[in-house]
């Protein structure tokens, strides 16, 4: 059985009125999305991963962006609360297939909120954004269920963004990435690289120095293979336009049986 697995949720009937909040609402292309979807999971498939499909929640909206639901650190599942109400259905999907997979589950309770993309893993580092769908109840309970597995949690504001990983993510060095303008303040991480585009904030490690990436950041799919990396691309512009990324669309659950 592979080791790494990576839950999946397919795009419902409703994408084209997901939640928008930084950007301008634009036309979704549903179909298109679905497309896009099964390409960003055939990529993972090529480069290893297993994809766990989550049961669909086609009444909500964002339920495709399934890393929000659950955080997983060192094979501990901690659900998530949104901020946003509206998403909070989609939990029950992600614990049903976390509790298969035989991971024991933690829950961020009420009054807590926080979305799986405000949540950052740099090695034992836990980075959480504190803003608009993360509150401060949320950051101590991610403490409190994480702490004891060895993570060390800082947290960061987040205020030009949805979510931290819309902003800032992390080579397999341990060097967080990010597009300047986005990030609220650079200085919390040890080592920063600015990229020259917005969605090259955004890479998933596939192993192996790989990095899926979207395809709309060409200069910076150039930058980090000029530093020794293999950018893998993939078109996701109709979720884009919802404020999605590489990361949300996928929760990956490393060396689950090591």
């Amino acid at each position: 059985m592979p080791d790494d697995k990576a839950l999946v949720r397919r795009p419902g009937p409703r994408l084209a009125e997901g939640l928008v909040t930084h950007v301008g609402r634009t036309p979704v292309d549903t179909g298109l999305a679905a497309r896009q979807w099964e390409g960003y999971v055939a990529a993972l498939h090529a480069h290893g991963w297993e994809t766990v499909e989550v049961p669909a929640a086609d009444d909500c909206p964002d339920a495709v962006f399934v890393e929000d639901a659950v955080v997983d650190f060192r094979g501990v599942a901690l659900l998530a609360r949104s901020g946003a109400v509206s998403r909070r259905p989609e939990t029950a999907g992600a614990e049903a297939a976390v509790t298969a997979l035989g991971l024991p589950v933690e829950r961020v309770r009420e009054p807590g909120a926080l979305d799986g993309g405000d949540v950052l893993k740099v090695g034992d580092t836990v980075y959480v954004g504190r803003g608009g769908r993360t509150d401060d109840g949320g950051v101590r309970q991610l403490r409190s269920a994480f702490e004891p597995l060895g993570a060390r949690v800082v947290a960061v504001p987040v205020t030009k963004v949805l979510h931290l990983k819309s902003a800032v993510t992390a080579l397999p060095d341990g060097t967080v990435i990010g597009y300047p303008p986005l990030v609220d303040d650079p200085s919390v991480f040890p080592r920063f690289l600015p990229v020259p585009e917005e969605p090259g904030a955004h890479v998933v490690l596939l192993g192996g120095g790989r990095l899926l990436m979207a395809a709309s950041a060409p200069r910076t799919a150039e930058l980090l293979a000029d530093m020794g990396y293999e950018p893998i691309s993939v078109d996701i512009g109709e979720f884009e336009k919802l404020e999605g990324c590489v990361t949300c669309l996928s929760v990956r659950l490393r060396n689950l049986y090591a």
